[in-house]
């Protein structure tokens, strides 16, 4: 049994189950509706495998049309709604609720408009993140964002989660690419925010939309900004006796106001994984290695590579290699983009975290998370995004011994209040979801949580969009501003709180 609970579910809604199963078949139909156990079974769940969970009914609809009404109906009908991209979550953002309709967005998988003049693409929420990048390379574009599922995770899931990628530090991270939304609010309105121009005037609704968790909306299209190719990328593989000798580096190459187009970090536990796995060429015989790509004109590529070498052997770099073809650029980036799966060959199970801290602080959160780890018992692989100080701890465990997923949450809790600590921050691009909700009130108080709701009830007043997400506790929106708790005791205790 996890600590993670999530509502209790409504019972009235689940007495309804048929009526609800038939009004939405008469909105998407043919194959639109699955209310089979079986046919549910793979959307028990995200990436965040630990937590399961059967939604009430899922719904792949086709068209706006089809999504505009379904939310009207689930809004007139008091049905919650929790919207899916691809399932690759780390966070829990996209388990289902057993009272509330699993909307997937899967279906919506075009790439509806490529304008290179405008620098932009237009796509439908389900295009893969690496679908934008196939859509546009063959006139020497790119799209920037690429976390290592990127060849799964959708677009709409991307910007729900405010995705990252390697290549975040100097290009920026979904909410920095995205130009322009349509999207569908829980009452069945259509909103177009943003589009092919770089600003929009008002408020910043775009951005709020970013990393939102399916809280506010259901995105239906994105026009998203795309990059021409560099010139010249080159690559240098790094390795350090010591992960604080790798962090020191990372700190004095932005602190000298070198910005690489990725700075990749891995210690011994995940050098060694994701070796074994894509036999990349990494150093066996030390304890961090670090990725730094450069890229740009080729006469300052070349200068920054001196400059990024001065500084990796003044922080005692036992080893270094710089690309010399392409070929042996993909090379060093494989094993990176493959340390996840890597590291799952060697632990039955592990939690992937995600916190975010200064990057002065590298080399103090790495210490301390070996304490950590001596402390619960459990290892520890990192693998992370050093140059904006991205961490990715995995936290190796077994589910089938008892009390070692307990002991990994434990673990991981830690890591992100130690994170919270120095000066950081519970999330960087896996979003809060489930996994860090019960977390938030270690860096938010609650007049500051309270804030938060309030811009959550300005868009899905009834808490239908994905609830039991992101809040540790659940307020009213007509209680918001009013909750006073005297001696202990919360009013209205007959309001359920998670």
């Amino acid at each position: 049994m996890t600590a993670i609970l999530m509502p209790v579910p409504d019972q009235s809604i689940l007495a309804r189950r048929r009526e609800i199963v038939a009004a939405l078949q008469g909105i998407v139909p043919g194959e639109g509706v699955i209310d089979d156990e079986t046919e549910m079974r793979p959307y028990e769940t995200d990436a965040l495998t630990a937590y399961r969970q059967m939604p009430l009914i899922v719904v792949l609809p086709e068209t706006v049309e089809q999504v505009s009404q379904v939310l009207r109906y689930c809004h007139e009908n008091g049905v919650k709604v929790v919207p899916r991209g691809a399932g690759t979550s780390l966070s829990g953002g996209a388990l289902p609720l057993a009272d509330g309709v699993l909307l997937s967005m899967m279906k919506f998988n075009q790439v509806l408009d490529i304008d290179f003049a405008n620098r932009c693409v237009t796509v439908q929420p389900g295009v893969t993140n690496l679908g934008v990048t196939r859509a546009v390379e063959h006139e020497g574009f790119y799209y920037a964002p690429d976390p290592s599922s990127q060849i799964a995770c959708s677009v709409g899931g991307n910007i729900a989660e405010n995705s990252g990628g390697v290549h975040c530090l100097k290009y920026g991270l979904t909410t920095n690419n995205v130009l322009g939304l349509e999207m569908v609010l829980i009452s069945g309105e259509v909103i177009r925010l943003g589009g092919k121009h770089l600003d929009s005037e008002g408020y910043d609704l775009l951005a709020l939309m970013t990393g939102s968790e399916g809280l506010l909306g259901v995105v239906t299209e994105v026009t998203l900004r795309i990059l021409q190719k560099p010139e010249t990328a080159r690559a240098l593989l790094v390795g350090f006796p010591t992960s604080e000798d790798g962090g020191r580096c990372v700190a004095e190459i932005i602190a000298n106001g070198i910005i690489p187009g990725g700075m990749e970090m891995m210690d011994k536990l995940a050098i060694d994984a994701a070796e074994a796995f894509v036999n990349a060429g990494y150093p066996l015989d030390v304890e961090a290695l670090l990725i730094v790509e450069l890229d740009g004109p080729e006469a300052e590529v070349n200068d920054l590579i001196e400059r990024v070498e001065a500084i990796a052997l003044k922080n005692k770099a036992s080893h270094i290699r710089i690309s010399t073809s392409e070929e042996e650029r993909m090379t060093f980036w494989a094993g990176r983009k493959a340390a996840f799966p890597a590291v799952g060959r060697i632990s039955p199970d592990y939690l992937c975290m995600d916190g975010t801290i200064p990057r002065r602080e590298l080399p103090k959160v790495l210490a301390g998370m070996r304490d950590l780890s001596e402390k619960h018992g459990l290892r520890v692989a990192n693998v992370f995004h050093a140059g904006d100080g991205n961490l990715h701890p995995l936290i190796l465990y077994d589910a089938n011994k008892p009390g070692e997923l307990e002991a990994a949450e434990a673990f991981g809790a830690d890591i992100l209040r130690l994170c919270v600590a120095v000066g950081g921050v519970l999330t960087g691009e896996h979003g809060v979801g489930i996994e860090k909700r019960d977390l938030m009130p270690e860096m938010f108080s609650e007049d500051d949580l309270k804030q938060q709701q309030r811009v959550k009830c300005a868009f899905d007043e009834n808490h239908l969009l994905n609830p039991g997400k992101v809040f540790p506790v659940l307020h009213r929106c007509a209680e918001l501003g009013r909750m006073h708790v005297h001696k202990g005791k919360l009013p209205f205790p007959d309001i359920p709180r998670f």
